[in-house]
């Protein structure tokens, strides 16, 4: 398989993400599903997404946190109406956390590229 795809993928998920991240909040439904679990979900996402793509788990892993802390921040420098919140920062930590290991468990058990 091409590695385009897989990068392709990782990019668009990043893209995704950062929309989502920092769409003004009179834009983002108070009422929206769990907060914490968007955030779980969608850093398990980029971090399956990034481990498919190629990206070594210590990298990828670093490269997360790190954007997870530079989105809470942004939240609360922007003029988006938006605030920071350390247990969504914990909720990133956590989902990052659970797709390197799902990604380590589909590489080893099915020798999965992922």
């Amino acid at each position: 398989m091409s590695d385009r795809l897989p990068r392709g993928v990782f990019a668009l998920s990043l893209g995704v993400s950062l929309a989502m991240f920092l769409t003004p909040g009179g834009e983002v439904s108070a009422n929206a599903p769990n907060d914490k679990l968007v955030h779980l979900l969608t850093f398990a996402t980029l971090a399956i997404t990034g481990r498919w793509a190629g990206v070594t788990p210590l990298r990828l892993g670093v490269g997360l946190v790190l954007y997870a802390a530079l989105t809470e921040v942004l939240q609360s420098l922007l003029p988006i109406d938006r605030r920071g919140d350390v247990r969504d920062l914990a909720a990133d930590v956590a989902g990052v956390l659970l797709g390197l290991f799902l990604s380590r468990v589909a590489r080893r058990v099915g020798g999965a590229r992922v």
